[in-house]
C-alpha cells in the first residue's frame, strides 16, 4: 500500500540513484553549511560596517522589518548551497531537486488555494481568539505596504527549508534506502532539532520540537505522494506567513508581523493550549493538501 501511495517519489528519486553514496550526503550537508554560514557571516560584517553596532547585535532577534529582511533574505544562501552541492557531488541540475517544475508550479497553487480556503474557513470556528487579545506590532498601513517583501521573504524561507530537507536529504537517503522508515524519519528528525528552543520556549521546547517533527514527517508524505517539492512548500510557506507576518512571537522574528502573541512561547498554560489546538490545525491542513492533489 505504502510502495503504491508513494510511486510518484521515484521521480525526484531517480535522478539521485547513480550516487547514493552516504559520504556523498555527508560531504554535501558539509558543503551547503560552509556556503550558508560563510556567505551569511560577509553578509554581517557587510553590516556591521554599515549599521550602528546595536543594529547588528540584535539582528538574530528579528524585531524590525530589515532585521527580518536579512535573516529570511539570508535563506537563499542554503538553496544556494544545495544546487551547488546537487551539481558536484551528484551531478544533478539543481530544479531536479523540486521535480518537474510545471507540475511543482499546479500543486503548489493548488494547494495553496486550498489552504487559503481553509484558513478562512477557520476563521469562523472556535477558538475565536489565542487566549487572551492579540497585541499590535506594526500599524496596518505600513504592514500592508511591507506585504509584498514580506510574502517573497517568506517563500524563500520556507522553500529553501524544504529543499533542503525533503528536497535534497529526503531524495539522497532514498536512493540508498528503500524504507521511508528512513528517508522519512531522518530529515524529519533533524528538522525537529532545528527548531529545539530551550532559550525562548523553556519547558516547551520539547513540545515544540516534536510538533515540528510531525510537521516534517507529513511535508515527507505529500513530497513522496506528489512527486514534487510544490505541496510541501505551499503548507510551509502558508504555515510560516501565520507565524511570521500575522502573528509573531513576543521573543523575536516579529518584525514583519501585525500582531504578536500575548503570551511568551515558554508560557506553560496558554501556550500548551495553543500548541493541542495547532496540532490539530496541522493535521488538517494535511488532509485539506492531500485532497487538493487529488482533484
Amino acid at each position: 500500500m505504502t510502495r503504491r501511495a508513494y510511486a510518484f517519489h521515484e521521480v525526484l528519486v531517480a535522478p539521485a540513484r547513480p550516487r547514493p553514496e552516504l559520504w556523498r550526503l555527508l560531504a554535501g550537508l558539509t558543503g551547503i553549511m560552509a556556503v550558508s554560514f560563510g556567505l551569511n557571516a560577509l553578509l554581517y560584517a557587510l553590516l556591521v560596517s554599515v549599521f550602528s553596532p546595536t543594529w547588528a547585535a540584535t539582528l538574530p532577534q528579528g524585531m524590525t522589518p530589515g532585521q527580518m529582511t536579512v535573516l529570511l533574505g539570508g535563506f537563499a544562501f542554503v538553496t544556494l548551497g544545495v544546487a551547488l552541492v546537487a551539481r558536484w557531488l551528484h551531478d544533478r541540475p539543481a530544479l531536479g531537486i523540486l521535480g518537474p517544475l510545471p507540475l511543482a508550479l499546479r500543486q503548489f497553487w493548488a494547494v495553496f488555494r486550498m489552504l487559503l480556503l481553509l484558513c478562512a474557513a477557520l476563521l469562523f470556528l472556535p477558538p475565536y481568539d489565542m487566549g487572551l487579545p492579540l497585541r499590535p506590532n506594526l500599524s496596518p498601513g505600513h504592514w500592508i505596504g511591507l506585504l509584498p517583501l514580506s510574502l517573497a521573504l517568506v517563500l524563500i524561507q520556507t522553500s529553501a527549508e524544504e529543499i533542503l530537507f525533503r528536497g535534497y536529504i529526503q531524495q539522497s537517503l532514498a536512493a540508498r534506502f528503500s524504507s521511508p522508515l528512513v528517508w522519512m524519519l531522518l530529515p524529519s528528525a533533524l528538522f525537529a532539532l532545528g527548531h529545539f528552543a530551550p532559550a525562548q520556549a523553556g519547558d516547551n521546547a520539547p513540545l515544540i520540537m516534536l510538533w515540528a517533527g510531525v510537521f516534517g514527517l507529513m511535508m515527507a508524505d505529500l513530497t513522496a505522494r506528489s512527486g514534487t517539492l510544490g505541496p510541501a512548500i505551499a503548507v510551509h510557506f502558508v504555515n510560516n506567513i501565520i507565524a511570521l507576518v500575522i502573528v509573531g512571537a513576543p521573543e523575536g522574528l516579529n518584525g514583519l508581523s501585525l500582531y504578536i502573541l500575548p503570551y511568551e512561547m515558554s508560557d506553560t498554560g496558554l501556550m500548551r493550549e495553543w500548541l493541542v489546538v495547532d496540532f490539530a490545525t496541522m493535521a488538517v491542513t494535511w488532509l485539506a493538501a492531500r485532497l487538493a492533489l487529488r482533484r
